[in-house]
């Protein structure tokens, strides 16, 4: 819940710092400033209220009954667990797998964004994409029945970061990508490069 209201002002805020810079660059790249404004005006006028009433009808919602009786004491969660099932292998394991079906378009489309090559195969990116949505459902899949099996039962935020980590390889990557394939000497330019790919790796494990 925390991330609905929070994801979009935390993208907002650094583009914002971002559009800065570029404005003290005097570039004509950078957003007008009643560009910032209207968006602004569509966060808080229409998208954040949104999130509110959303919550305000679904806290009025009976709460779902289980199927089966549940007991109140929560069980205790063996600390001898399986090497494989630990959260801190878990989570960083997991996103290997979704980074490495994507790797090859985020090649090309780095380098159509950032060293201004052509890109046109939007009908295979589209297929990467549909591969990217079911690997990442596999990994939570195998990685939260790994961790049921071991019982623990604290699955549910585990699921989301096993393969949101994937946007820690893709940051590291770009990383990679600006030493070994670009020639930037500015500081500005460095600093852009670096904020708007730290853009891409939020929205990229949101």
């Amino acid at each position: 819940r925390p991330l609905r209201p929070g994801f979009p002002g935390i993208f907002f805020g650094i583009f914002f710092e971002l559009n800065l810079v570029i404005w003290g660059e005097k570039s004509s790249g950078a957003v007008p400033f009643g560009t910032l404004v209207a968006l602004l005006e569509l966060w808080f006028g229409i998208s954040l209220p949104l999130v509110y009433l959303r919550s305000y009808f679904a806290f009025r919602k009976p709460d779902v009954e289980p199927p089966a009786r549940v007991n109140l004491i929560p069980r205790m969660i063996m600390p001898d667990r399986a090497w494989y099932t630990q959260p801190q292998f878990s989570i960083l394991i997991g996103g290997i797998l979704p980074f490495g079906a994507v790797f090859i378009e985020i090649f090309f489309i780095m380098s159509s964004v950032w060293l201004h090559q052509f890109y046109y195969v939007f009908g295979f990116l589209f297929v990467v994409f549909l591969i990217l949505i079911i690997t990442c459902a596999e990994i939570a899949i195998v990685m939260c029945y790994f961790q049921l099996c071991g019982e623990d039962y604290h699955w549910w935020w585990r699921s989301y970061l096993v393969v949101g980590s994937s946007a820690f390889y893709l940051f590291a990557y770009s990383i990679v990508y600006f030493v070994t394939k670009l020639e930037v000497v500015q500081f500005v330019s460095a600093l852009l490069f670096f904020g708007y790919m730290t853009l891409v790796s939020l929205a990229f494990f949101v």
